[in-house]
């Protein structure tokens, strides 16, 4: 068994795709319509045929109230993985990215979060080692 798919709960596709790909850097690989939705999926440029984030449509009425309850305690919804949280974080600020956790050394792990404009906080993570 292994991890093919995982998603992220996002409030517009659109949004989402132009967020993901223009300013995380992720590739699209799969765009289907789905009707109102799209099966849309991104995928890491350096491990194209890794875990692919489906960038999922929040429309059941339990997805907002969870999401804006992580959001308010400052929980991210999931988490990437980075080679230096410290120039990650530049790069993407730089690039107009909103962080609500500037880079925080906690013992061997490194971490910052980010707005992912879609009602989520993304959490960019560094292991020493």
């Amino acid at each position: 068994m292994k991890v093919r798919w995982t998603s992220i709960l996002v409030d517009d596709q659109e949004k989402a795709e132009k967020f993901y790909t223009e300013k995380l850097g992720f590739v699209k690989k799969e765009d289907v319509s789905l009707g109102e939705a799209r099966w849309l999926t991104v995928v890491s440029p350096e491990n194209p045929d890794g875990t692919e984030i489906v960038l999922e449509p929040s429309g059941h009425p339990a997805a907002k109230p969870w999401k804006e309850a992580l959001v308010a305690d400052g929980i991210p919804y999931t988490q990437f993985a980075v080679d230096d949280v410290k120039k990650e974080y530049e790069r993407l600020r730089d690039a107009g990215v909103h962080f609500t956790q500037e880079p925080a050394e906690m013992g061997p792990v490194t971490t910052a979060v980010f707005d992912d404009t879609c009602g989520n906080l993304i959490q960019i993570v560094h292991m020493a080692g």
